[in-house]
């Protein structure tokens, strides 16, 4: 009897010993596998534009029908990754300074949330040049750049996409256009 009694005694010690707080950690915030589209591509080449290039398939052109818009300017709209591409063409006259300024202002609208911004001058053959930007940190586009032949077109693009600007979460996607970006201005040709 006396070791029954010994036996409880040191089992409810050590359980009141054991009841100590447990001690949990946070898990880290988690995202969603983001599925990205499989690349195939085909020639956008839109009547009475000025321009023709190579888009993915997953990405919709949509014409802009804002009341500001201009002719030729599209929306490259991409529902399989909630996001858009915004293109505007403007036809040079020897203005080209005004928009290479307007584009330096716009991307350095930026900089409030913008961990950084490099610029990657970008040359695949005589007539298509031009800058590609890259924004860091929690900028609301990622992805701007524009293309020109230096005497009758200019071109500008820059990426959104429908969701918070979190670079950790978002940097799979925008390197993915990324390239996409890269493909569409190889293969861009002035009509």
């Amino acid at each position: 009897m006396k070791t029954g009694l010994q036996v409880i005694i040191i089992s409810s010690m050590l359980s009141l010993f054991s009841c100590g707080e447990e001690v949990t950690t946070p898990k880290p915030r988690g995202y969603y596998r983001i599925e990205l589209p499989e690349r195939k591509y085909s020639m956008f080449d839109p009547a009475g534009c000025t321009y023709k290039f190579e888009i993915a398939d997953y990405i919709i052109p949509v014409p802009d029908t804002n009341r500001l818009s201009e002719s030729c300017w599209w929306y490259l709209v991409m529902p399989k990754i909630n996001g858009q591409i915004y293109l505007t063409y403007k036809p040079l006259h020897g203005d080209i300074n005004k928009f290479l300024d307007d584009t330096h202002t716009l991307v350095y609208k930026h900089t409030s949330r913008a961990s950084s911004i490099d610029e990657q001058v970008i040359s695949f053959r005589p007539g298509v040049s031009g800058v590609l930007y890259t924004l860091g940190g929690q900028a609301a586009s990622s992805t701007q750049f524009y293309v020109t032949d230096s005497v009758h077109h200019f071109l500008r693009g820059a990426v959104y996409f429908n969701a918070p600007p979190n670079a950790d979460s978002l940097a799979p996607v925008q390197s993915y256009v990324r390239e996409d970006i890269l493909h569409m201005l190889k293969t861009l040709e002035w009509k």
